[in-house]
């Protein structure tokens, strides 16, 4: 079991958290996965930042260090009105940018912060991934999520609804 702490991001948080995203940008490109390359130039630092102010990015903390971030956006940004169409509805939050740290990575950190959203914030939860990464694909369909169905310009949507009781494990991540 991991022992981390899942909190809102802090404006003082901003910088680890791009770094963060361009770490595992760079760690995509070095593999050979074809995702995520705009964040290398700085492409949504302002966004992210923005996220962070609004409250909407979360961070899992260990060891005085952040080792994983996800943004949970309650009204659709430009992004997803392009995926999803435009629609108001309170119940749903838009997943965007679950990262975690590579030297962290398959240890069930991502799995768990899924399973702590639908716990802690009981929302339909909604995303979308580029469909040319199938193994990405398969881990949102094996943690709970359902293909929706695929945009014109190759993005799987996903979505997962809430389930209450469904996780008793442990809050204490």
């Amino acid at each position: 079991m991991n022992t981390y702490e899942i909190r809102k991001a802090t404006e003082e948080d901003a910088s680890t958290v791009i770094a963060l995203l361009k770490e595992v940008a760079g760690w995509l490109q070095k593999n050979d996965i074809n995702q995520w390359g705009f964040l290398l130039e700085g492409g949504e630092d302002e966004e992210i930042q923005q996220a962070i102010k609004d409250s909407a990015t979360y961070v899992a903390w260990q060891d005085d260090e952040i080792i994983a971030t996800v943004t949970l956006y309650s009204q659709q940004s430009e992004w997803d009105q392009h995926v999803w169409g435009i629609e108001e509805n309170p119940e749903v939050l838009y997943l965007h940018r679950l990262t975690v740290r590579p030297q962290h990575m398959k240890n069930g950190i991502g799995k768990e912060i899924l399973n702590w959203v639908d716990e802690n914030l009981h929302n339909t939860i909604r995303l979308d991934c580029v469909a040319h990464n199938p193994k990405l694909c398969a881990y949102y369909e094996k943690n709970g999520f359902s293909l929706i169905g695929t945009t014109a310009d190759g993005h799987c949507k996903f979505q997962k609804d809430h389930e209450e009781g469904k996780y008793h494990e442990s809050n204490n991540y």
